[in-house]
C-alpha cells in the first residue's frame, strides 16, 4: 500500500486544528499538526485553518517563521488549502482592528461586511450559519465539486479580490462575496468544511484527490 501524502496542518496557536486534522484523515490523508516551519516546507501539501482575528493570526505566523514557510511551500508548487482565516491571510491586507498586512499572495483585501444589505435592510454581522456556495472555474478542485452546495460559515470579514479571476466560489450575504478563491496550486474557502457535514467531506475528498493527482 502506498504511503499517503504528508499534509502539514499549520499550527499558529489558534483554530480548531484537531477537528480539521481528523476530517482530513477521514478523506484518506496523513495530516500532522505542526508549528515547525521545516515540517511545513517539507510537506506534500499544506492546510491552513483558522478562527479569530486576522492581526493575531499574522503576528503568530510571523513570530514562528510560519509565514515564510507557507510562502515557500506555495512557491514550490505544493497544494495549499486555506480554511476561513486561511483564505483571508492570502490577501494583501485586512482592515480588521486597523490595517494589517497579509501574506500578499493574492491581490486584494479583507473588509468587514457592510451594516446594511443593498436593499437597506440591516445585515446581521457576523455571518453565521448555512449558506449556498456556487462554484465555477477551471481549477481542479472546482471540477471535482458540485456546482452548488451548502456550507457552514462563521465570519465578520470577507475577501474583496482585486482580480476577479481568482474567485472560485460565490455566496450571497449582503451582496455577493467570494466564498472560495483559487490560483494554480492554491485553493481556499471562507466556510468551514470540517463543520459542514457531507458537503464539507466532499471538499476534503476533492482536496485529497487533487493532492495525489
Amino acid at each position: 500500500m502506498s504511503t499517503p501524502p504528508r499534509i502539514a496542518v499549520v499550527d499558529y496557536g489558534a483554530g480548531n486544528l484537531r477537528s480539521v486534522a481528523k476530517a482530513l484523515a477521514r478523506s484518506g490523508l496523513d495530516p500532522e499538526v505542526s508549528a515547525d516551519p521545516g515540517a511545513v516546507r517539507a510537506a506534500d501539501a499544506v492546510v491552513l485553518p483558522g478562527v479569530g482575528a486576522f492581526a493575531d493570526a499574522m503576528r503568530h505566523l510571523q513570530a514562528k517563521g510560519l509565514d515564510a514557510a507557507v510562502r515557500a511551500a506555495i512557491e514550490a508548487g505544493r497544494p495549499y488549502l486555506g480554511l476561513c482565516l486561511g483564505l483571508q491571510v492570502l490577501f494583501e491586507e485586512s482592515d480588521e482592528h486597523g490595517v494589517t498586512a497579509g501574506l500578499g499572495l493574492l491581490p486584494g483585501r479583507i473588509e468587514r461586511f457592510p451594516a446594511r444589505a443593498p436593499d437597506g435592510r440591516a445585515l446581521r454581522v457576523p455571518h453565521i450559519g448555512w449558506n449556498a456556495v456556487r462554484f465555477a472555474g477551471a481549477h481542479p478542485m472546482c471540477a471535482s465539486l458540485p456546482r452548488e452546495d451548502v456550507f457552514y460559515f462563521v465570519h465578520s470579514y470577507r475577501a474583496v479580490p482585486a482580480d476577479p479571476d481568482v474567485v472560485a466560489g460565490r455566496t450571497d450575504y449582503g451582496g455577493e462575496f467570494a466564498a472560495a478563491v483559487a490560483r494554480d496550486n492554491v485553493f481556499a474557502v471562507q466556510f468551514h468544511p470540517e463543520k459542514s457535514q457531507s458537503a464539507g467531506r466532499r471538499v476534503l475528498d476533492a482536496f485529497a484527490a487533487w493532492v495525489v493527482s
